[in-house]
């Protein structure tokens, strides 16, 4: 071998002892090994007197809520694929029922209401077998699977006026507002959840979502968010967020929507309800509503009786 293809040798080697000198770019490693588990949120909720600690629900989160909702809170748990409708999913912070305007968090109470009530028509059962505190802890590991619990306080409860009297008027009232707001092309001319645009409709997670039936069911037929007319009443003011029912405070009077409740009452045919005996007092059949004019200010009749008339 001549000189100049030792130092060619020499050369290479030296290179190669030089590169493997230096780690590999920090970017290039593989991250590798167990990762620590992250710390819990030390979340929070506060229910009357009862304080929720999100860190007491780990346990029992994963045994009764895991299968369904996830480890991650996310709804992808093991059963969720056998599911219709599908498992909340707690990271988006969405949610049905509420006592607060469409858009804003829920209070504390109504997750704590919505766990030991339950949701009709779904697999979410009635979990009354928990104790308040076990509930308020759940409702605070909730709050841990999205930031919007950091950053965001829950919103304001609407208020509910009083329920007006039920009567025919109101109930034909009712009727031309289901019709007039397009309510029956979701729900149905007779509320059974087969309106036109029933088939099409889909949740913000673009998942198929039925009306609800109102003609379903008997005595123990209850809406998802409950089964008092003042929990109607709630469902028309606050929308059902994440799905295509809307908040419909911008559209319509207080009383109009007690009105509305009282007609969609009608419509839970073998329900036994004030509306329904106030319906079958005026034979069964509800009159058309005819639009109440509203009287002259009194100072243009007093401007009136004072010119002679004209």
């Amino acid at each position: 071998m001549n000189k100049h293809m030792q130092f060619r040798m020499g050369f290479l080697y030296l290179a190669l002892a030089a590169l493997c000198a230096f780690p590999v770019a920090a970017q290039d490693a593989p991250d590798v090994g167990p990762h620590p588990p992250q710390p819990m949120k030390p979340m929070e909720s506060h229910i009357g007197k009862v304080t929720g600690h999100a860190k007491d629900a780990k346990m029992n989160y994963r045994r009764y809520c895991a299968g369904c909702h996830g480890d991650q809170g996310d709804g992808n748990g093991e059963n969720a694929v056998w599911l219709d409708p599908k498992p909340r999913d707690f990271t988006m912070a969405t949610f049905k029922c509420r006592s607060t305007v469409t858009g804003t968090l829920p209070t504390d109470e109504d997750l704590f209401d919505t766990i030991g009530r339950g949701l009709t028509n779904s697999n979410m059962p009635i979990w009354n077998t928990f104790s308040d505190q076990q509930r308020a802890d759940f409702v605070a590991y909730i709050k841990t699977f999205s930031p919007r619990w950091e950053k965001e306080k829950a919103g304001d409860p609407i208020k509910i006026p009083a329920e007006p009297p039920v009567t025919i008027e109101s109930i034909s009232h009712g009727k031309a507002l289901f019709t007039k707001l397009e309510c029956w092309k979701c729900h149905g001319p007779q509320g059974k959840g087969d309106g036109p645009s029933a088939a099409t409709l889909t949740d913000s997670k673009d998942q198929p979502i039925r009306p609800y039936n109102f003609a379903g069911g008997g005595d123990d037929s209850r809406l998802k968010c409950g089964s008092t007319n003042s929990e109607v009443y709630k469902i028309f003011i606050t929308g059902v967020d994440g799905t295509p029912m809307p908040s419909f405070a911008d559209v319509i009077q207080p009383n109009d929507a007690w009105d509305l409740v009282h007609f969609l009452r009608t419509l839970q045919v073998t329900r036994h309800s004030k509306e329904n005996d106030v319906l079958k007092a005026a034979g069964g059949k509800i009159p058309a509503y005819v639009e109440k004019q509203s009287e002259a200010p009194a100072s243009q009749s007093e401007n009136k009786a004072a010119g002679g008339g004209n």
